[in-house]
């Protein structure tokens, strides 16, 4: 199993030689510049309101908020999924978290780059950032993602379940690092591998961010890969979210080498045992 975070633009993917994926998922930038934190407590010095704005008050959430190329994502995408196969129920996908505003506008794009079929999902919590907003308003409650494909259906782990198109938003624990401000939970993101791959198979990150992606992915036995151009979130993914799934990885292979020699065993005791021509056991 390999994990690898690179700290790069995705664009220059080719330098790294890494394997094409079976799921491309990623938290697109949502555009929102200046009203990054508008209705949250962050914008005002210690949540409120009457100590003034603070420093994160009309900031973007990072600097390449407003840069981001859809056109160039999809091109990437479209590259980096494996080939649509022959047989049913192994085709890949990508899934795009993004703002409802840009729903429409995902999916257009998506199009123009051979992405025909589209699944539309919900995500709810059970509480909302927009607390200044709570007297006033119906506040946010909700995420969103598209999950988008070629033409065939993706792979699709339901173990013989219905599986909806909501979600519940879990919260991490403790155990998981607070890195990045629009960082996705590692159960989310587990959930949504495990319906779309199958151990062994890569899944990519073309904005990793926080590195959630890669570490929930490692811990189901997926190969994971990454890219994340800002140094201080690439450092923090290293060091805080993907440096304790090292141990995961050699217990996975340690399990993975031993199961292959349960296997060869078993082989071996099989052909042992049956009998060759003429009666006699070999």
């Amino acid at each position: 199993m390999t994990v690898e975070l690179f700290n790069d633009h995705f664009q220059n993917y080719k330098v790294y030689g890494i394997p094409k994926a079976q799921l491309v998922i990623a938290d697109i930038p949502y555009n929102l510049g200046a009203n990054a934190y508008a209705s949250n407590p962050a914008w005002y010095n210690d949540g409120d309101n009457t100590k003034g704005e603070s420093d994160l008050a009309r900031s973007s959430f990072f600097d390449t908020d407003n840069d981001f190329r859809i056109a160039e994502y999809m091109h990437f995408c479209n590259h980096m999924l494996i080939k649509e196969p022959k047989q049913t129920g192994k085709a890949p996908c990508m899934i795009v978290f993004c703002a409802f505003e840009q729903m429409h506008m995902v999916m257009e794009e998506a199009k123009k780059h051979g992405f025909n079929g589209c699944i539309p999902l919900v995500f709810i919590k059970n509480f909302s950032a927009q607390i200044l907003k709570a007297n006033m308003k119906i506040v946010g409650a909700t995420e969103y993602a598209l999950v988008l494909y070629r033409d065939k259906l993706p792979k699709f782990n339901n173990n013989g379940k219905m599986i909806f198109n909501w979600f519940a938003w879990e919260k991490d624990g403790k155990e998981i690092p607070k890195i990045h401000p629009t960082q996705k939970p590692v159960k989310v993101l587990k959930r949504l591998i495990e319906i779309f791959t199958d151990v062994g198979d890569v899944v990519i990150d073309p904005v990793a961010g926080s590195g959630t992606t890669l570490r929930a992915a490692a811990e189901l036995g997926r190969d994971a890969y990454g890219f994340e151009i800002k140094k201080d979130f690439f450092n923090d993914a290293k060091a805080k979210m993907l440096s304790v799934i090292q141990g995961d990885i050699f217990a996975f292979q340690h399990e993975q080498a031993e199961q292959e020699k349960r296997k060869k065993f078993m082989q071996a005791s099989i052909d042992f045992s049956l009998p060759k021509q003429g009666g006699e056991r070999a």
